[in-house]
């Protein structure tokens, strides 16, 4: 395993990949990767699935015989994004079994068109748990408001939630409760209290939204106090005596994951988020390019203080300079939305398209 990322899985971090084609896992990459990088887990979305798809006709056999029998948009697609995901969870298995099924976890997204609809999402995160029969699946459920009620509905029935579309504190903090509700919800009915969740919080598009309108002295700062804010809400969540009681009982934590970790100013350091937000019991996942250089020239200069240290003081000089952060969060979490139904409408037509253009 390369070195310095041996350093941030030392000090208690996970790396997960940001990334899945078919080609990654019919090559071998993947599985070298896992070796190399040390990977645990892996991440997927709309906008991944559709430059996979359109990027390559690795998929274009697959989607041709499903087309011939009869399967066409969502259910196609989602057919092809569990063959390969359980196919990569099949890799993460050792992981899995060893960590006693902490980690080795590989995501599917739920459709962005439920965003809005509690409902709906809790029939669909079960839909796609049952479909996968892979028991290290996670299903993604955006923490907008309509979300926060369906995470613990699916927690407390049982399917296993990789909360998506974090941008601050409080979001963080309205999922993390949800969590431990639909826990507490499986323990009063005498259910077992260990369903896996992880709270994925989005990092550099902070610095983006921004990039424009910041002074230069705060330009790729924001994504890391707001990240800094999040870890000591995490940390005062594990030392409550709310969660006491759950691990008490069995119950295993709700770990944060950073999200949306490679620097999108070109005159950053490309490894900017990974070294800014190593911490233990934390994951990181990031594309491989990040990965790459990262395990190149990254290096693990601190840890993240578990009170936050002065993120409150460097947020403070950004609303002294203008920027509202809880009004930034909300839009930054409608605008990952809107993206992802622009990526899933895109994905849902290649696909269409595909499928007639080999059917003649």
């Amino acid at each position: 395993m390369n070195p310095r990322l041996q350093q941030l899985r030392a000090l208690g971090q996970s790396l997960w990949l940001d990334n899945i084609t078919r080609t990654l896992l019919d090559d071998g990459t993947l599985e070298r990767w896992i070796g190399d990088y040390g990977l645990t887990g892996l991440t997927s979305n709309p906008t991944i699935f559709d430059e996979a798809i359109g990027g390559s006709d690795a998929y274009d056999t697959a989607i041709l015989d499903k087309h011939r029998a009869g399967l066409s948009g969502e259910a196609l697609f989602a057919e092809l994004a569990l063959e390969d995901l359980c196919r990569a969870a099949r890799l993460f298995e050792p992981v899995h079994r060893a960590t006693h099924g902490l980690d080795g976890w590989v995501s599917m997204e739920l459709s962005p068109l439920l965003a809005d609809d509690t409902q709906g999402s809790i029939e669909a995160a079960e839909r796609i748990h049952r479909q996968a029969a892979c028991r290290n699946l996670l299903v993604k459920i955006p923490g907008t408001e309509a979300g926060v009620p369906a995470i613990e509905e699916s927690i407390f029935r049982g399917v296993p939630i990789n909360v998506t579309l974090l941008f601050s504190m409080p979001q963080y903090a309205a999922v993390a409760d949800a969590y431990m509700r639909g826990i507490e919800r499986r323990l009063e009915a005498g259910l077992d209290p260990v369903v896996v969740s992880v709270a994925s919080v989005f990092i550099s598009r902070w610095d983006k939204a921004i990039a424009d309108s910041a002074p230069d002295t705060l330009r790729n700062g924001l994504g890391i106090a707001v990240g800094m804010q999040c870890y000591r809400a995490y940390r005062d969540i594990l030392d409550s005596q709310r969660w006491r009681r759950l691990a008490a009982a069995g119950a295993v934590p709700q770990r944060l994951l950073w999200a949306s970790t490679s620097a999108k100013d070109p005159s950053a350091p490309d490894t900017l988020y990974i070294e800014a937000l190593a911490a233990p019991d934390t994951i990181d996942t990031a594309p491989d390019k990040t990965l790459a250089a990262f395990a190149d020239h990254g290096q693990v200069r601190g840890v993240l203080p578990v009170d936050g240290g002065d993120a409150e003081a460097r947020l403070e000089r950004y609303a002294e300079a203008g920027i509202d952060v809880d009004a930034l969060a909300l839009r930054l979490q409608q605008e990952g939305g809107a993206s992802f139904v622009k990526s899933w409408h895109q994905l849902m037509q290649r696909i269409e398209d595909k499928a007639r253009g080999l059917g003649a």
